[in-house]
């Protein structure tokens, strides 16, 4: 009798620590402060690369994009997977893309923070204009890639592209 009664307590104990947990008052949203770049002449250099980058993108220049990319690249698509071959990425945009897509930056979407000893990641939101279906939507998608400084040249060494 007394197991029983323990038991039932130990139950109703925790059902009610559940319970507790999940009734939550209702809180404000975090502040969310407008982005400013801590280091502006770190966010001119990085926009100024990802404006390198895109040319070359939207306009085929593999010679451009492989310059810019480091031999160890992992590019993460939310949709394709991993990709850490420099040679394959290369290869997949020339065949998915070149032609068939450009790339836009969303005005004002553009975040730029330093990574000690490393170099900086960008974060922001890119759309991409379908050019074989002209009347698609367009949908802006989040991006991040992680660019290392190393002997004065600054290479993107990891992409995360999402949609």
């Amino acid at each position: 009798m007394r197991r029983n009664f323990l038991t039932s307590l130990f139950l109703v104990a925790t059902g009610l620590a559940i319970f507790s947990c999940s009734v939550s008052k209702p809180t404000a949203p975090l502040p969310i402060n407008p982005y400013k770049p801590e280091n502006a002449e770190l966010y001119k250099t990085i926009a100024s690369l990802d404006s390198t980058y895109f040319a070359a993108y939207n306009s085929c220049n593999m010679s451009k994009q492989a310059e810019l990319y480091a031999e160890d690249i992992e590019f993460f698509h939310d949709r394709g997977g991993l990709m850490t071959s420099k040679k394959d990425l290369l290869a997949s945009i020339e065949k998915n893309i070149c032609g068939k897509v450009t790339r836009t930056l969303v005005k004002g979407s553009l975040e730029v923070y330093p990574i000690k000893d490393y170099g900086a990641v960008e974060i922001g939101y890119h759309s991409f204009y379908n050019n074989q279906e002209p009347d698609a939507p367009m949908h802006p998608s989040k991006f991040i890639m992680m660019w290392r400084l190393k002997d004065g040249q600054w290479k993107i060494s990891k992409v995360i592209s999402l949609h």
